[in-house]
């Protein structure tokens, strides 16, 4: 039988001693790195050693007229196209061919409240449109890779402080994916910074490789979905459930924009998903009371991360030990707020421009402290599983139950659960002509959608093709029957700007 995850990794190959930055396609590899290093409680010994071997970028020095009075901790953590040092083997199994730009193809904004209670992650659209600075500008402000910031683009972004003075002025029209082509790293900060009014504190740039190391170091992360998710650009191949992917079908997972007409925003989405998974997992599971495994996970994530040069070990420890009590529900992720969603540049191409009402009002609150979301009311009811999502809406859906097994009233208390998570079940439940060692869903495959939602609410049945059986689904319960799992349709895509919390986006 074939391995459910696919076609796996061969072991990596020792890493080069320096290897510039590769493409990584997404806005969430940073984020694993602020996990480990946060989440983490590591000893002050062994953030020392590892701290030593972080690569170092100038992200700040020099810069001027820098936005003031941000409260808490803000992250930039981008990840750039670069190709050079990936294996020609890896490059074409995970679709990673073509000529890079040398630009950001992630940028994502990580607030950490003061009282270090909550983080908030903002994915900044690669497509934002900008002006950026011409190449005289930069030379005259101090050279092409440290040059001064994008002006708000018009009718865009939200007006951004005034501009530090130079002697030339010269922008002009960009995606803001090419700051740091122009600019590097500190062009990049200044242009993020510019457009939100956000003071940046530290920098952070992780690559392909560190992306996949890190998920594989940790044994790979779920991921669940109600529909099939396939993208011929960047190999994913997923079917309907929950899938633990390994770092390169991570890879995939959270660069395919082709999965549908959602395009980059539901990519957004499907990477902040991650991203909870990933805190999810590294806050219940034992990665973080295990010291040689947390040893094993830090050194893989930290060695390979370019860090601005202020980020020391004593902030690492400083913020592990206030973020101890991490989970997913002290998270939230949001992206930003557009205006127009496909606004043709010549000679640029399709951009995005911020709604600039709403941006403020996202930016005002991140630079104040202030969380996105409410906190659900406290209950003292027992905790009820989340719903998985489904495609297919249950109350649309009819089924009958016939009970295969020699426990009595097995198939009515089925059907009675069924019908609670939102089943239509017509008539009583049966008993079936003989056992059945498997729960088995007789189904019309003119209706698979549906029969797939049913297979949603009943963890590892068989789903069986039965051509000309019409739209009522048959389901005869077997001895590995288990439960019944909570169920409810699926939510659209939020549109940019629509907050939600991390235990709103782990899979059930």
């Amino acid at each position: 039988m074939a391995d459910p995850r696919g076609p796996q990794r061969p072991a990596p190959r020792p890493a080069p001693k320096r290897r510039r930055p590769v493409r990584w396609g997404l806005r969430i590899a940073g984020g694993l790195a602020v996990l480990v290093i946060t989440a983490s409680g590591l000893g002050h010994a062994l953030v020392d050693g590892i701290s030593g071997s972080i690569g170092r970028v100038d992200a700040f020095g020099g810069m001027q007229g820098r936005p003031s009075g941000s409260k808490g901790t803000n992250f930039l953590l981008v990840g750039t196209d670069g190709r050079d040092g990936i294996d020609p083997q890896e490059k074409k199994q995970f679709h990673l061919g073509g000529a890079p730009c040398h630009c950001t193809d992630t940028i994502m904004l990580v607030h950490l409240s003061q009282d270090r209670q909550r983080a908030t992650v903002v994915s900044i659209p690669r497509d934002t449109y900008v002006r950026l600075p011409d190449a005289t500008t930069l030379r005259v402000s101090g050279g092409s890779r440290a040059g001064r910031s994008a002006s708000a683009a018009p009718g865009g972004s939200p007006e951004p402080p005034a501009p530090t003075p130079t002697a030339v002025t010269g922008t002009h029209a960009a995606k803001i994916n090419q700051a740091y082509a122009l600019g590097g790293p500190k062009l990049t900060v200044r242009t993020v910074e510019q457009l939100t009014g956000v003071h940046i504190d530290h920098y952070l740039e992780v690559d392909f490789t560190s992306f996949m190391k890190t998920v594989d170091v940790i044994g790979g992360v779920p991921v669940c979905t109600a529909v099939p998710l396939k993208d011929s650009f960047s190999g994913l191949n997923l079917p309907v459930g929950t899938t633990k992917l390994d770092g390169g079908q991570a890879l995939q997972y959270v660069r395919s924009r082709h999965v549908d007409g959602t395009s980059d925003l539901g990519r957004m989405q499907r990477q902040q998903r991650f991203l909870a998974q990933v805190i999810h997992k590294m806050t219940s599971g034992t990665v973080l009371r295990n010291p040689l495994e947390l040893s094993r996970v830090a050194s893989t994530v930290l060695g390979s991360v370019r860090a601005d040069q202020g980020l020391s070990a004593t902030d690492l420890i400083s913020l592990a030990q206030s973020m101890k009590d991490f989970s997913p529900s002290s998270s939230e992720y949001v992206s930003v707020p557009l205006s127009v969603m496909n606004y043709n540049v010549p000679g640029i191409g399709s951009t995005v421009k911020w709604d600039a009402a709403k941006a403020g009002k996202l930016w005002a609150a991140i630079r104040a402290d202030q969380p996105l979301t409410t906190p659900p009311p406290r209950s003292s009811a027992p905790h009820r599983a989340a719903a998985a999502p489904v495609d297919v809406d249950p109350a649309t859906i009819s089924v009958r139950v016939a009970n295969g097994t020699a426990t009595n009233g097995l198939g009515g208390s089925t059907q009675q659960a069924l019908h609670a998570t939102g089943f239509a079940t017509p008539g009583t439940a049966t008993t079936a002509h003989q056992r059945s060692a498997h729960t088995v869903i007789q189904y019309d495959p003119r209706w698979d959608r549906s029969a797939r939602t049913l297979a949603a609410a009943l963890p590892g049945a068989q789903l069986q093709p039965a051509p000309g059986q019409g739209p009522v689904m048959k389901v005869t319960v077997g001895a590995d029957f288990t439960k019944v799992a909570p169920v409810a349709m699926k939510a659209r895509p939020q549109p940019p700007g629509t907050a939600v919390t991390g235990d709103q986006e782990v899979c059930p």
